[in-house]
């Protein structure tokens, strides 16, 4: 009688998936993570189809919008039609945009004779070195601020008031005031241009200054709600100290709030940079956008639109993923429930 062939026993060396990779990809898709990377990747989606819509929904002949005060010529006018493809279905004019968005492609500038990519990109560090010299300020400013006044009477009202005069003074008026004083009279700092750190210190003061009088507002308020919570009295009980108490924990807990508004804010340093860098005289996107607004040069104006989008959307997105290192609970789905 002839027995059945046993089957082979699983080899105990190789290690088994503790979760199917199904489950595992499910898993990271509902992570806070993936949600806002892919919040992000719509939002600029919108941002260059506004672009696009906003071209052929403009009163006026496509070609002539694009041109802009160039003289149009034969010539011209059948490089335009080419290299939208207008003599397609709109459709796939949009998919072609689309296209040459994703790949660095935003088209000619006619009035200028060159493409737009180089020029645009060319002016994009100084303006974002502007940008982040101003968040720092701006961070800088509201965490001492809030920090050194909360939780004391005379601090917190003298702090107030000053943070109600920097957020309702416009930044160029701040910054106009900045070179009459430090340039002009003190001659402590340049008065245009970009010569190194120097010239970096005014226009990041006049730009960051007010951003964070509104944050150092709410950073105060949360880190005072903070203070007056069950462990900030054991920690008090421990022998920190006030100064270390609003340092080492209120701050943490006040945070949030704060992060969520200069999230928002961040837009406000974008545009603010436009106007700065042409109070200081600096090269930056400021001027290039001056010029392509004055010249109606619309691919240079689209482009440092989505360009400015797309800043937004990265910073945006960079600040609600610091929320999950700043609260742990919002790492996990089911401590939200």
């Amino acid at each position: 009688m002839t027995h059945p062939t046993p089957l082979p026993l699983p080899d105990e060396s190789v290690p088994r998936p503790t979760a199917p990779l199904t489950r595992v990809r499910r898993t990271w898709l509902r992570s806070p993570v993936a949600t806002r990377l892919v919040t992000g990747v719509l939002v600029l989606w919108a941002a260059i189809t506004l672009s696009f819509v906003a071209v052929h929904l403009a009163p006026g002949d496509v070609v002539s919008i694009l041109i802009g005060e160039q003289l149009n010529t034969p010539e011209i006018e059948a490089a335009i039609r080419k290299e939208w493809g207008l003599d397609e279905p709109v459709s796939l004019q949009y998919l072609h945009y689309l296209w040459r968005v994703l790949h660095g492609d935003f088209g000619r500038s006619y009035v200028l004779n060159t493409d737009v990519a180089p020029l645009v990109i060319g002016q994009l560090w100084p303006t974002l070195k502007l940008t982040s010299a101003a968040l720092v300020v701006a961070v800088v400013f509201a965490v001492g601020l809030a920090v050194l006044t909360a939780g004391r009477r005379f601090g917190a009202r003298a702090a107030s008031g000053v943070e109600l005069l920097l957020a309702s003074t416009p930044s160029f008026w701040l910054g106009i005031m900045l070179l009459f004083v430090f340039s002009f009279t003190l001659k402590l700092f340049p008065v245009a241009g970009d010569r190194g750190f120097s010239s970096l210190v005014l226009p990041a003061l006049s730009l960051g200054l007010a951003q964070g009088a509104v944050i150092g507002r709410i950073l105060r308020k949360g880190i005072e709600r903070a203070l007056d919570e069950p462990y900030a009295l054991t920690v008090r009980a421990w022998g920190i100290g006030g100064f270390a108490l609003r340092l080492r924990h209120a701050l943490r807990h006040a945070a949030l709030p704060a992060v969520t508004l200069a999230g928002w804010l961040v837009g406000g340093l974008l545009s603010g940079a436009v106007i700065t860098e042409q109070v200081f005289g600096r090269p930056g996107l400021g001027k290039v956008t001056v010029d392509a607004v004055l010249a109606k040069d619309m691919p240079v104006i689209l482009a440092i639109a989505i360009l400015s989008a797309a800043i937004y959307v990265v910073l945006s997105t960079a600040v609600d993923l610091l929320y999950l290192l700043i609260d742990p609970r919002l790492r996990d789905p089911r401590a939200r429930r």
